[in-house]
């Protein structure tokens, strides 16, 4: 177990360390090892082992006299962007996640746009929700059967929903029925992964609290990716609904680790 723990806090540090360094690109044109060691208070071999890393994901360019940021395409999609993708799954998974809810349960849902399908789907019933996502509290507010709370934090801009340490306590307070979770990406071997430090931290608060049932709503495109920041293993969920892009196969291997697969 102390082994264990060791590992997950080693992982912690690494990716809290990976974006720092991502953060500091962002502001700075270039960037030496020794600059980023100051920066991190992490030593030169650190950070150069940081580095093989993060350009070996496409993140960074190592260059003659030190690193930038790599100019590419997969910035975090806004809210807007990713409700046009695959519109029909992320209905069709929410309508099937809404049956497993019931009348006065508390219920907590991570931010995203299936999420956002799951908020419709059960607007109609009597329910305490715990989001903290904006857009999920701004559709469900106005309905007076539901007791609506916010997990409060600082604003990401992409996704509208709540991150960083306020959110984080707050979750830590509580313990709904069920805790439906969204990503981006996941596969077998990383599990559920996370664009960005803060967005990890809290959706790690997802899966390992306790006494919830924890299911991850996510449509097949997502499956067989990784980001960043990894969030936890599959095993930590009870069920995945997804929809039928998801092979027999990869379907067989999920359900292998203990985990229940819905396809729709």
């Amino acid at each position: 177990m102390a082994i264990i723990k060791h590992k997950e806090f080693h992982t912690a540090m690494q990716n809290q360390r990976h974006q720092a360094i991502i953060d500091y690109l962002r502001s700075h044109t270039l960037a030496t090892v020794d600059d980023l060691s100051a920066h991190t208070s992490a030593s030169p071999s650190t950070i150069r082992r940081d580095l093989i890393r993060l350009d070996q994901q496409g993140l960074v360019d190592r260059v003659h006299g030190g690193v930038s940021l790599r100019a590419f395409g997969s910035a975090q999609p806004t809210t807007s962007e990713k409700a046009l993708r695959n519109q029909a799954q992320k209905r069709a998974i929410g309508a099937a996640a809404a049956e497993l809810v019931a009348n006065n349960q508390a219920v907590m849902i991570d931010a995203g746009t299936t999420t956002l399908e799951l908020a419709r789907a059960i607007a109609s019933l009597r329910l305490k929700v715990i989001t903290s996502d904006l857009n999920i509290g701004l559709l469900l507010s106005p309905h007076r059967d539901i007791e609506l709370s916010i997990t409060g934090g600082a604003v990401d801009w992409s996704s509208q929903s709540c991150i960083g340490q306020e959110a984080l306590e707050f979750m830590a307070r509580i313990h709904p029925s069920i805790t439906f979770i969204s990503c981006n990406a996941f596969n077998l071997e990383v599990g559920i992964s996370a664009p960005t430090f803060e967005k990890s931290a809290f959706k790690r608060t997802l899966l390992t609290q306790s006494g919830s049932r924890k299911i991850l709503l996510a449509d097949s495109s997502k499956f067989g990716k990784s980001q960043l920041f990894e969030v936890g293993p599959l095993a930590g969920l009870d069920m995945i609904i997804t929809d039928r892009g998801l092979s027999d196969q990869d379907a067989a291997s999920i359900e292998a680790l203990g985990v229940e697969v819905r396809r729709c």
